[in-house]
């Protein structure tokens, strides 16, 4: 299906996994272990209903925000995701590509090719890089100097791979991850070490990277309000409500049910992003609704990578546009900052919580 023929989300979601091998789509679509916190994602979405207001004027809708000071034309922008040329062969370059032409900020991960400086060479809009710690201080010293130097405007610090989950649809399919892992940011190191020294960090971390790079810090991973305190206490710029969407603790919350407690335990003193199952744009709003500041797109973003590259990504994000926008109107909302809580409340969910539950064409499709 040519690009401009999408005409809904859904259709990318097909797309994408009737081109991607299965061991590519369980990669980038599955959870650890039981995938519950991976359901929860989804489910704690369909829990929440809306509440709209009538007779607003909402001929014209403004979606457009910041990230860090840095212009977003809808509150969405690309999350960090390693491995991402098993989705595309340009791996992050058509993410970067797609993200400066829509008007977002891509999140690039350490894991991903073809590494942080041709990437940072391959648009010249604005992007953070996030970090996973596969070395010793000197090691980390060396990419956080590259970092800076290659221009990227932030740098966000994943901190819930201390270990790594057992995601078992790859181990049933026997997929080594490592086999897949871009080496340009990490160099070769063994399996053992490789998470090792992610393991040891602490959040003294955290101010040697800020005083390092002198740029935004991003910490990534928060799931509680006492770890949002404690970053925020620490002078972190931004907390990054995510469970990895659904791939590392099993059994956790869901990402917005989790957004709450962390909205009011940061208050005004650090934007708040979340991801974490985010596919549609109403789901984009009850994250707004309930404090966010911006979502991050995971496993959307991969499938519009293996549906049309660039300009996949570049539809998807059109597609999430009109939805967001529509959305607001409906709610009676003229503008982000309309939006509030009291246009939110818990409802039961319709349906059994699939993770893909928000596209019922695709369940039509596949069994999974």
């Amino acid at each position: 299906m040519a690009i401009e023929d999408f005409r809904t989300l859904q259709e990318i979601a097909i797309e994408a996994r009737r081109r991607l091998s299965t061991h590519a789509w369980d990669y980038l679509s599955g959870g650890s272990e039981s995938e519950t916190t991976l359901r929860r994602n989804r489910l704690a979405l369909d829990s929440i209903a809306f509440r709209p207001r009538v007779l607003n004027d909402v001929a014209q809708v403004d979606a457009t925000t910041a990230l860090l000071g840095i212009p977003l034309r809808i509150p969405v922008f690309p999350a960090p995701i390693g491995s991402l040329h098993l989705m595309n062969p340009g791996a992050a370059v058509p993410v970067v590509k797609a993200s400066e032409t829509f008007g977002t900020v891509p999140f690039i991960s350490t894991v991903c090719s073809p590494g942080l400086e041709e990437t940072a060479r391959a648009a010249g809009g604005p992007k953070v890089f996030q970090l996973y710690i596969r070395g010793d201080r000197a090691w980390v010293d060396d990419v956080l100097d590259r970092v800076v130097k290659a221009g990227y405007r932030a740098l966000c610090v994943t901190v819930d791979v201390a270990w790594y989950a057992r995601r078992e649809r790859d181990l049933i399919n026997r997929f080594n991850r490592r086999e897949f892992v871009a080496r340009a940011n990490i160099g070769q190191v063994s399996q053992e070490a490789e998470f090792q020294h992610q393991a040891a960090i602490t959040w003294d971390f955290i101010a040697h990277c800020k005083e390092r790079t002198k740029l935004p810090i991003i910490v990534k991973g928060i799931a509680t309000a006492e770890d949002a305190m404690l970053a925020v206490d620490r002078g972190v710029d931004a907390v990054y409500v995510s469970n990895h969407g659904g791939r590392q603790l099993d059994h956790g919350l869901g990402a917005i049910d989790i957004l709450p407690e962390v909205a009011a335990a940061v208050g005004a003193r650090a934007e708040i992003y979340v991801d974490g199952g985010f596919c549609r744009g109403t789901d984009v709003v009850k994250a707004l609704a309930l404090g966010a500041r911006a979502v991050g797109i995971g496993k959307l973003q991969g499938w519009a990578l293996a549906a049309g590259g660039e300009d996949g990504l570049i539809r998807a994000l059109e597609l999430l546009e009109i939805e967001v926008r529509m959305t607001l109107a409906l709610l009676g909302c003229s503008s982000l900052a309309e939006l509030s809580p009291r246009h939110i409340r818990p409802a039961a969910p319709v349906g059994p919580g699939h993770p893909m539950a928000a596209y019922p064409e695709f369940l039509r499709h596949f069994d999974r």
